[in-house]
């Protein structure tokens, strides 16, 4: 078993940053992909940005440039580094780990989820 916990969220203004954290307890030997997803009002949740245990990164084209997802495996944590927002970005953001050899752009490919931390975006 696996307990993530998110921390950052907040209130921004249109073009300026944020810094998540996610920190991972319990089994997290046998983590291999953590990401990021978020989920606004309305809408299903979307993959962000990922990171393997070897240090293969992958982010969605909507974030692609402004978004920097980083990893520390000795201390089982994973950022997420938000510059540029936008209105757009407003979601909840919730870290994701999962056991899977395979590294997956889906939410079904993860197996441990965090509660989520608020991100919101003003104009």
């Amino acid at each position: 078993q696996v307990q993530l916990v998110e921390s950052g969220g907040g209130l921004v203004q249109a073009g300026g940053s944020l810094r998540l954290s996610c920190v991972a307890s319990g089994r997290t030997s046998s983590v291999n992909a953590m990401a990021w997803f978020r989920q606004g009002p309305e809408k299903e949740r979307e993959f962000v940005a990922l990171i393997s245990k070897s240090g293969y990164i992958t982010y969605s084209n909507s974030v692609k440039g402004r978004f920097t997802i980083s990893r520390n495996n000795a201390a089982n944590t994973v950022d997420l580094q938000m510059d540029s927002l936008k209105p757009e970005d407003t979601a909840r953001y919730y870290c994701a780990a999962g056991d899977t050899a395979l590294v997956l752009t889906t939410h079904y490919g993860y197996d441990y989820w965090g509660q989520g931390t608020q991100v919101t975006v003003s104009s």
